[in-house]
Parts: structure tokens; C-alpha cells; sequence
């Protein structure tokens, strides 16, 4: 319950940034994008965080810290 209030949360402040958070919706805990997340421009439709080697890398962890103005630290990290 308190992810789902998270995510609820970091889906509304990426909206005001003009960008869509999305989850993988792999099923196979064996997949490497299983259970990450993205950030999408809304505008130009492209992926703006947490893409590297295969799309969906970002945990919300490295998503929150990218949408509250971490992006330096976190770019690196998660693509």
C-alpha cells in the first residue's frame, strides 16, 4: 500500500515536469527490465531516465531522486 502511494505521488510530480512515469510490465522476475520503472517526455515521447543496456532500470528510489533535482547524481546511475 505505501508503494502504491509512492508511485501515485512520483506520478503526479513527473506530470508536472511534462514527463509520464512508466513500469515495466514484465511478469518474468528473470527478465533484467522486470519491475523497473521510466521517465518519458510526454512532448517529444522519449525516454528521458532510466534506460541504459535495456529500458525500465530505474528504480523508484533513483526516480525520485531524479525528479526532486538530482539528476546529476542519479544520470549516471541509472541511465
Amino acid at each position: 500500500m505505501v508503494d502504491k502511494v509512492r508511485e501515485n505521488r512520483l506520478r503526479r510530480k513527473a506530470q508536472r515536469q511534462g514527463l509520464r512515469l512508466e513500469k515495466s510490465r514484465r511478469r518474468d522476475p528473470d527478465a533484467l527490465d522486470h519491475g523497473g520503472w521510466m521517465l518519458i517526455d510526454i512532448a517529444s515521447n522519449a525516454i528521458v531516465f532510466g534506460s541504459g543496456a535495456a529500458p525500465y532500470r530505474a528504480d523508484l528510489d533513483a526516480v525520485e531522486a531524479y525528479l526532486t533535482g538530482g539528476r546529476r547524481e542519479v544520470a549516471h546511475a541509472a541511465g
